[in-house]
Parts: C-alpha cells; structure tokens; sequence
C-alpha cells in the first residue's frame, strides 16, 4: 500500500496509484480538532502543525498544509492585520499600506525569515518535514500575485488601477510576485514538496485583464518554484470558467477548482494530463449533506474529468461540517472502484 506522498506524486507523476488522493484544505476545521481557538492556530506554528497531523491522522488525508490565512506576507511588508480570538487574521481593508500608491516604491521586499509570520510558516515547514517527512505529502503556502496586490492595495483600489494605472499595476504585481517566490523558496528549503499558490482574487477580473495582468506573474512564480526544487498548486477561489485554459498553461502540477466550474470543462480546457483536483460545494454538499449525497456528488465530480484527479471540496472544510461527511470524502477516494 502506498504512503500519502508516494500516491499523490504518482499520480502527478502519471503512475499508477492504489487509490485516489485525498486532499481537502483544513483550517479552521484542524484548529476544532485540536480545541483550540483559530486566532491561536493561526499565530504558532506548533498548533498549526499539532492540528494537521491529527486530522490527518484521523481522515486519512493524503498531505499536511501550511495554510491559514492571507495575511502573512502582507503583514510582514507593514500592512495592518486585524486579529481575532477565533476566526483568522485578516487585512484591514479600510487603512490598506498601499492606499497611498505613491508608497510603493518605497516599499521594501520582507525577508521571509526575519522573524515575522512569513518565518512562522516556514517553521512549520520544519517542524512538518522533521515529523513526516516522505509520509505525506508537506504542503506550503503563498499569496498569488493579484491575492497579495490586492492585500497590500485594498480590492477595490486595485480594481479601478486595472484600468486607471496600469503601469502600477505592473510594478505592484511584479512586487508581489517577488515577494511570493522568496516565501516559497524559504519554504521549500524548509521541507515543503508543493506550495499552494492562493490567487482568489483572480476570479474577479475578466480574461482579458487576467490575461494581460495576471498571467505572466503566475507563471513567474511558477517557474520559479519548479526551478528551486517545488511543485504547485493553484488555488484560486470562485467561478474561474472563463480563465481555464489560461490557468491549465501555467504548468501547475495541480490545479484546484471550486464548486462553480465545470469539471468537464476544466478537463477540455487544461489538457488529459492536468491533475484536477475538487470539487464540490463545501457548504451545501459537504456540510449540508449526507455521506450518501456527498459519495454521489464526488463520482460526478470523477466521472466529469476523469484521471488524473484528487479528491476534495471546491474550497476549505468548513469548520461545522459533519465528521460523518468528511470520512465519505475519504471513504470514496479510498474506494474509487
């Protein structure tokens, strides 16, 4: 029987796997588990880890992940970040660091270990690699381009930059850019074998504007953690169906999507190569349902894109989901013929 990351890089890979891979983003789903508040979780990278390994100890989850929330590199830059006992951090969207534009070229790239949040993830990866190393597959995390741009702009400054600054843009995107390779490389030398590219953002603009805006930072980043050593996965929340074919020419080793795309779509736009990972409703399937409904709604899943594909929702485990409908998750990859 193989381990968790020996069937997820065989399956990258193009090998035969005994069994589907499982990998669902938890977050605040992990926290619960361990009974600790989120706010905690998210601020120690040993109850990040403490919480990972047992749930996916628990579920039989094929990969452990860094992830919890965006606001790491961002606060590292000098962004204010709002923290709560037991819900995640998050950027002040009102007193954005960038809300004057003028202040980006005076902005400094962070250091990824200079001791802030950046270097708390990458502790994690160490902590993870020490633990579990060549057991699972170890996950690390990066805001995407637009993800961070927006973080450090404010969403709705950016929006109007697209097509008032572009020149801004630019600059501001290649900045964010910069700043996610230098997380990732720490991460990876840290331990981490892929990193999670979180670009969510990008599904509010257009193909155009993706095109012309995005896509070439995505793919720096891409390339860059391919050349130090890394595999990536795509996040990106939302209805991405009109960015598809866009997205399946990064050369991502999986691509993520939510419960809005079309998986058979996905599959015509990305290729027979791409490991498509998802996806159903994290909300009304897999919270609201039954082990029936959810086995059921994962064989369409399946059915519609067919090999290479992982198992999980379309986003994060939300943290009330019955545990009863995330062992179905498990209980269909393990049991996929």
């Amino acid at each position: 029987m193989m381990n968790g990351f020996e069937r997820v890089r065989a399956c990258i890979d193009g090998k035969p796997v005994d069994a589907t891979p499982f990998m669902p983003i938890t977050m605040m789903f992990a926290a619960d588990h361990i009974g600790v508040p989120y706010g905690k979780y998210a601020a120690d990278y040993r109850l990040l880890v403490e919480g990972q390994l047992r749930v996916a100890e628990a579920y039989d989850f094929d990969f452990v992940s860094c992830i919890s929330d965006p606001a790491r590199e961002s606060a590292d830059c000098g962004a204010p970040v709002v923290w709560f006992d037991d819900q995640p951090p998050a950027l002040d969207e009102g007193n954005a660091l960038l809300a004057d534009k003028t202040a980006l070229a005076g902005l400094k790239q962070p250091d990824p270990l200079g001791g802030g949040r950046m270097t708390d993830r990458v502790n994690a990866a160490a902590l993870f690699r020490g633990k579990i190393g060549g057991e699972r597959l170890i996950e690390g995390w990066v805001e995407g381009p637009i993800a961070l741009a927006a973080d450090l702009r404010g969403i709705n400054h950016l929006m109007m930059d697209f097509f008032e600054e572009p020149d801004f843009v630019r600059d501001l995107m290649a900045f964010a850019a910069e700043t996610g390779l230098a997380f990732a490389k720490a991460q990876i030398d840290a331990g981490v074998d892929i990193i999670g590219v979180g670009d969510a953002a990008a599904s509010l603009v257009g193909p155009m504007v993706y095109d012309e805006y995005v896509w070439q930072y995505e793919k720096e980043l891409v390339e860059g953690i391919h050349a130090a050593g890394g595999m990536a996965r795509l996040h990106i929340c939302g209805n991405t169906s009109p960015i598809l074919e866009s997205m399946g020419k990064l050369g991502c080793e999986i691509v993520d999507l939510d419960h809005m795309v079309s998986m058979a779509d996905a599959r015509t736009a990305m290729g027979p190569n791409q490991v498509l990972l998802g996806n159903i409703d994290p909300v009304s399937v897999l919270r609201g349902g039954t082990p029936e409904t959810i086995r059921s709604a994962l064989s369409v899943c399946h059915a519609a894109c067919g090999e290479p594909y992982v198992v999980s929702a379309g986003c994060e485990v939300v943290r009330d989901t019955p545990l009863e409908n995330v062992r179905a998750m498990r209980d269909f990859a393990r049991n996929r013929d």
